[in-house]
């Protein structure tokens, strides 16, 4: 059995480290407040933008995991996530003296910059001059020219229990909008902890997967279907592509055929499947 450090152990970090223990591993689970992991993780206390703080395991560890998300968002906060927090990561395991089998960064596909539709995969151009995708897609380079093999898996937009429910809630406010003819792509939380799992286990991994499910859907047709099983009016539609540039920051659709090909089996391939659940677990709370 392995013994694997989560560093940003958030959401889908936990969800990570519960899988790996189940499986028999041992898994350090480092964030600044510990207080919220499981039982099945042991705490690791630190803070990423700070490596005077980030104190390892003294066994070898065998796989490392980074999930750290950006607190808020602004340049400088993206930036100790995706920059420093990756920098002084790397800094810390070679002071102390570990040498990983593999390192796996969960990523996004704010790195890309397509803003027509255009499909995209691993050999895309990520040339994002917006300043979330510019600091992440750095924090890739310094991954992949240091000296540990690595893996980035650049994940669509994460739902699933627990997070966001923006377009949940903005149907039921009224307030939901969509651009006429603009993809949006997305994976649920369980299968972004169960493909960074999968890629671990892999002999020979590539350096590069997107992490979307099969369904990159126009935002319209999400919010419509949502609208539907919620019982509430659908979005207001604006017909005007100018509008793209005002209300979104990219507009791509994102293909999964490595991450498949790999062996990869999503729980959830499409939009309909995951917020079925979500919606239903939602409705036996309220009862």
């Amino acid at each position: 059995m392995a013994h694997i450090l989560i560093a940003g152990c958030g959401d889908v970090g936990s969800r990570l480290g519960v899988n790996l223990a189940a499986d028999g591993h041992t898994v350090w689970g480092l964030k600044r407040n510990t207080a919220s992991l499981t039982p099945q993780i042991q705490p690791l206390p630190g803070d990423l933008a700070r490596p005077d703080s980030l104190v390892l395991p003294r066994e070898r560890l065998d796989y490392v995991f980074y999930t750290a998300a950006a607190g808020g968002y602004s340049e400088a906060q993206y930036r100790a996530a995706y920059v420093d927090g990756v920098a002084n990561l790397l800094a810390a395991l070679a002071a102390a003296g570990q040498q990983p089998r593999r390192i796996l960064l969960a990523s996004s596909t704010s790195v890309y910059a397509q803003q027509q539709g255009e499909w995209v995969d691993e050999e895309s151009p990520a040339t994002a001059a917006g300043f979330s995708g510019a600091c992440i897609r750095e924090g890739e380079v310094l991954l992949q020219r240091g000296p540990y093999a690595a893996t980035v898996i650049r994940f669509g937009g994460i739902y699933g229990p627990g997070r966001t429910t923006r377009l949940i809630d903005s149907l039921r406010s009224g307030t939901a909008r969509c651009v006429q003819g603009v993809y949006s792509n997305r994976i649920h939380s369980q299968d972004c902890a169960r493909a960074l799992q999968h890629l671990m286990a892999l002999d020979n991994p590539e350096p590069l997967y997107l992490g979307v499910d099969d369904d990159p859907a126009l935002l319209c047709d999400v919010l419509q279907w949502l609208a539907g099983r919620l019982g509430v009016p659908g979005p207001q539609v604006d017909e005007h592509r100018d509008a793209v540039a005002k209300r979104q920051r990219s507009n791509k659709r994102c293909r999964n055929d490595r991450l498949r090909a790999s062996g990869f089996e999503f729980l959830y391939p499409g939009y309909r499947q995951g917020y079925a659940v979500i919606l239903a677990e939602e409705q036996g709370i309220r009862k």
